[in-house]
């Protein structure tokens, strides 16, 4: 990747470091971009930052950006435009994905001092605003009661719709040794939930495995197994997976590991092979459905959730009755279904067949109907079952209760109080209900 270009060089100024700098950091996006916003929020409050409060204005303001769709463009230009109206005189340090794509387009937004084309060169950017002593890793997760760890950075497909390989290009994974210690770490810090998570999580370790390291092969399951074995009362959950690289190698590695979820998202995206095709994915659905199979008869009961685009270009009836069928068959839990936006810059953006909004609208209404039926069939099966919730500071919907989210990605309400808040619960299912489970308490566990 090129390495950052600063729009605006700006002189060092050490003479003000030890007073007090204020901060404000918006994150656009993914996961991956919140554990990134953490990481620079800690490396700037080791450096004399704190966040500005309420309308106080700030010294510095940072936004992690998203270029996934047009909208996401849009988003972070609208941002960067407020936080120069309400923070006069501030500057602006833009990375992310959208800087990377457009760092000339962003540098002439108004308070804009620096773009960051590449995230590994912000250590560096930020020395100019008196940052010089950057973490190797994040010790909390602000705002959650579950830590992301993001393991990996990089995609290499090249899915016609999809414009994140040409922003996060090549492979790069992180030392086992700094994610055992960063998962240690918020551990202590009292998280009981560690969420895995990547530009491909998949692909942890790939660029091992094909020797260019000289290291022998150390892979995702590996990982996890490592984990498994650390001390303290905490779960681990993985966030989006291909299928493809769901294989037995990977399944019965992990199928004894304790502090697994058995909860797993595998994105599908389509459920008709000629739309599969033309996305350029690398499965077809008869293998994706043999892949949950497989699952199922490893792990219990085991939670399935996926990622779903409606609307791709050419998509007929026929192919969304497919999508549908799979969907059913597969059984999930949740859909997040997405209506396809076209990306200028991927092949997709100039398909023939460009689908109306409103087929798109009328299709997602349908999978949103069988989505509502799919997750009352799982909780369903829950009844009566014993799981470990993670309660949440979301307010529960009757009084005396508390509400968490469990091992298997269900809302359970059950009796408690604010002081259970991000302990880990056991609790047994006793009713069914329309969005979430209520249950009894079993024991309580820090």
């Amino acid at each position: 990747m090129p390495e950052n270009s600063a729009t605006l060089e700006l002189p060092v100024d050490r003479s003000s470091e030890s007073a007090a700098r204020t901060c404000r950091l918006v994150t656009l996006g993914c996961k991956v971009n919140q554990y990134e916003t953490q990481l620079v929020k800690e490396g700037l409050e080791r450096n004399g930052y704190r966040e500005a409060l309420g309308d106080e204005p700030a010294d510095l303001c940072l936004v992690n950006t998203c270029t996934v769709t047009a909208e996401a463009d849009s988003k972070a230009r609208q941002t960067i435009r407020q936080l120069a109206k309400h923070n006069p005189g501030t500057s602006t340090v833009v990375f992310g994905c959208y800087a990377t794509r457009a760092e000339e387009e962003l540098a002439q937004l108004p308070g804009v001092a620096a773009v960051v084309t590449d995230n590994r060169e912000l250590p560096d950017v930020l020395q100019r605003f008196g940052v010089y002593d950057w973490p190797g890793g994040i010790s909390r997760f602000d705002g959650h009661r579950r830590a992301f760890v993001k393991v990996q950075d990089g995609c290499i497909l090249n899915c016609t719709y999809c414009i994140i390989p040409q922003v996060r290009p090549g492979l790069r994974s992180r030392e086992p040794v700094e994610i055992l210690a960063e998962v240690r770490r918020l551990v202590d810090n009292g998280y009981r939930e560690i969420v895995l998570t990547g530009i491909h999580l998949g692909h942890f370790g790939v660029e091992a495995t094909r020797g260019r390291s000289g290291r022998a092969p150390y892979r995702l399951w590996h990982l996890l197994r490592a984990i498994d074995a650390l001390p303290g009362d905490f779960r681990v959950r993985l966030s989006s997976l291909e299928a493809a690289e769901v294989g037995d190698d990977f399944i019965s590695a992990v199928a004894d590991c304790e502090r697994l979820c058995p909860h797993f998202h595998l994105c599908l995206q389509s459920g008709s092979n000629d739309v599969l095709l033309r996305m350029k994915r690398r499965y077809r659905t008869g293998r994706f459905l043999e892949k949950i199979e497989r699952i199922r008869e490893v792990f219990e009961q085991p939670a399935f959730s996926t990622d779903v685009i409606v609307g791709f270009p050419g998509e007929s009836d026929a192919d969304f009755a497919a999508t549908l069928a799979t969907c059913e068959s597969a059984r999930f839990m949740k859909i997040h279904a997405f209506p396809f936006s076209a990306r200028k810059g991927t092949p997709a953006h100039d398909f023939p067949g460009q689908i109306s909004g409103e087929v798109k609208k009328d299709r997602l209404g349908q999978l949103g109907e069988l989505e509502v039926k799919l997750r009352r069939q799982y909780h369903e099966v829950l009844r009566g079952r014993r799981l470990k919730v993670l309660v949440e500071a979301r307010p529960a919907r009757h009084a005396g209760c508390v509400q968490g989210t469990a091992c298997r990605y269900v809302a359970v309400e059950f009796p408690g109080s604010p002081s259970d808040m991000g302990r880990l619960l056991e609790v047994e299912v006793t009713e069914v209900l329309d969005s979430f489970l209520s249950a009894s308490r079993v024991e309580n566990r820090a």
